[in-house]
């Protein structure tokens, strides 16, 4: 059976857009990236494993969703999902799967999420103004920034959709001083993640 049009376009598209990627480095930055990153998750993940036997970090966090008032809990997540965001806010939507409005928790919590990320943009743009960083970025990462504003918009796509903290993306997007209202078009897509992971925790699928 031969191939219909349609699929030998939707191959060719695919196909070129390989090739434009493999072209323009797109591929090496990626993994170059994720090679200087390892040693710093790993470190991150060690870090946490020792702190998580010493002192359970995910039921201390269920405690303080348990006692702290309404608005105590949305603020922690603000201040969560605005510095750095290592806070899973898979917990904090199964806190909202528990108040009487279940969906209108899930929603402030989602434009929190959102918002606190463009706040993050602004971290990264200040932290630019540094001048031992802006000297750093302007002459040793020059090549590395012309090619993350490119793909900018990858990044902040991944924060938003993927478990990663969206808040890093955003910063890192402030950072290569990526177009803001691409960071909002793009980052709009967090309130999908929520929609998605409310369906799942609050048994709607």
């Amino acid at each position: 059976m031969k191939p219909s049009p349609k699929s030998k376009q939707e191959k060719t598209r695919l196909q070129l857009l390989h090739q434009y990627y493999g072209y323009t480095g797109f591929y090496s930055f990626v993994w170059q990236a994720v090679k200087k990153a390892i040693p710093y998750i790993i470190i991150a993940v060690i870090a946490l494993y020792v702190v998580n036997h010493f002192f359970n970090i995910n039921d201390a966090l269920i405690k303080l969703t348990e006692r702290l008032p309404v608005y105590g809990v949305l603020s922690f997540f603000f201040v969560s999902e605005t510095l750095l965001g290592l806070v899973p806010p898979e917990m904090f939507i199964a806190w909202s799967g528990k108040m009487d409005n279940p969906w209108f928790y899930l929603g402030f919590l989602a434009f929190l999420s959102y918002f606190g990320g463009l706040i993050s943009y602004w971290i990264g743009r200040f932290i630019t103004k540094i001048p031992s960083v802006h000297n750093y970025l302007e002459v040793k990462m020059e090549k590395q920034l012309k090619n993350s504003k490119k793909w900018g918009g990858f990044l902040i796509v991944v924060g938003a959709l993927l478990p990663l903290p969206f808040s890093i993306s955003c910063i890192a997007a402030g950072i290569i001083k990526f177009s803001f209202k691409n960071v909002m078009l793009y980052g709009s897509l967090r309130l999908l993640r929520f929609v998605i992971y409310g369906l799942i925790i609050f048994n709607v699928l």
